[in-house]
């Protein structure tokens, strides 16, 4: 259209890179918050440790899940055909993503309503599987996205699934799970040494320092494990930036190594799975050191790479299929119309900045440790 200053095939690879964006912001923001609650049944020891834990995330929680919704919401505007399969296909995955998360706002109010240690017992598990849950299936399913995933579609673009959930848990899924436990452990490690002293703070340190360490192995591991084990796709016919959208117009061939053709095009994209270990590895450091806001920020780039390791991997697929090649969608048949695109990206203009300003306005007001004084003092505290 000429009223819109950027051609399809440029917006196109806007909103992949904005969706990389969405999606690092909320491994990096809401990452932390499903590491505490992975964390709190072994950094708390008695109730008041327990609140204190609680209360590192309690009024940050809501606000950080927000990247998940604009997350969520860019793929359903932006990519409605990854949309319908990812989240059809992926049903009962997502319904035990959606139910762990719930647990969370649950286990927050209500682990303080009865004073009975069972009751805060119980809650406090409800958030430690509201924070490990998610955490390792978020991990499964970039796994399963580097596999192929089992779909097609009809002639008439009907989306078919043929896959089940227990099909997703295959050995290297697994191992991506695990890969996101351990780096996301690290993660809320390293909050809890910015916002907690004293003994919490001490073992959040020890046990994140080693989930760093194991996250950094695991990753180099599924790297290597893509590079010789893991058959990888790639479009073998033309490709029209320009052309509308429907992902049967194309042929696309397996092959081991494939994942793999990216890197050796382009050297710059190897900054990014060095990002992923080097940034695990100093997050370990860090830990072992107690220096908390540095062990943040290198977790939070191991975070980062890690995310853009698997984008610059598969790219330009956004989810590949393992039962019809040709079907699988990329970045430039399962986008929205040129208009779409446009309206979207002059909304993300206006909000994106004022959620950031507000985020970063919110953590500069809730600065400051959280001990068991400002607990005590606190009266809407958890």
């Amino acid at each position: 259209m000429e009223f819109i200053p950027l051609d399809y095939a440029t917006l196109r690879v806007v909103w992949w890179l904005l969706l990389g964006v969405l999606l690092i912001g909320f491994a990096v923001m809401d990452g932390f918050d499903l590491g505490v609650g992975a964390l709190l049944p072994f950094v708390a020891r008695t109730d008041i440790e327990r609140r204190i834990v609680v209360n590192t995330i309690g009024p940050v929680w809501e606000g950080n899940q927000v990247w998940l919704v604009l997350g969520g919401g860019a793929i359903f505007a932006a990519f409605p055909p990854l949309y319908a399969v990812s989240f059809s296909g992926f049903y009962l995955a997502m319904f035990v993503i959606l139910f762990a998360l719930i647990l969370r706002p649950v286990g927050f109010k209500f682990r303080g309503k009865v004073e009975d240690t069972r009751w805060k017992a119980t809650w406090d598990w409800a958030l430690f599987v509201g924070g490990a849950v998610p955490a390792l299936i978020f991990g499964v399913a970039v796994g399963n996205v580097l596999l192929g995933v089992p779909f097609g579609f009809t002639p008439e673009l009907r989306p078919v699934y043929a896959g089940g959930f227990f099909g997703l848990l295959t050995p290297f899924a697994l191992l991506a799970g695990l890969v996101s436990v351990a780096l996301l452990v690290a993660h809320g490690a390293g909050m809890l040494v910015i916002k907690t002293e004293g003994a919490i703070a001490a073992r959040a340190a020890r046990y994140g320092s080693a989930a760093a360490l194991v996250g950094a192995v695991l990753f180099v591991l599924a790297g290597v494990w893509i590079a010789t084990g893991i058959g990888g796709y790639q479009v073998t016919s033309a490709v029209d930036g320009a052309a509308a959208s429907n992902p049967l117009l194309k042929t696309v061939a397996q092959g081991d190594g494939l994942w793999m053709r990216n890197y050796a095009a382009m050297p710059a994209t190897w900054l990014a799975p060095a990002a992923g270990t080097l940034g695990a590895l100093g997050a370990a450091f860090f830990l072992w050191r107690r220096q908390g806001m540095a062990a943040f920020l290198a977790s939070a780039a191991s975070l980062a790479g890690v995310i853009l390791t698997v984008g610059f991997a598969i790219f330009p697929f956004l989810l590949p299929s393992s039962i019809q090649p040709g079907a699988s969608l990329t970045l430039w048949d399962a986008s929205s119309s040129h208009l779409t695109l446009w309206i979207m990206l002059i909304a993300t203009a206006v909000f994106l900045p004022l959620i950031v300003v507000y985020t970063a306005w919110v953590y500069r007001v809730l600065r400051g440790k959280v001990t068991e004084a400002t607990v005590d003092d606190t009266p809407n505290a958890y």
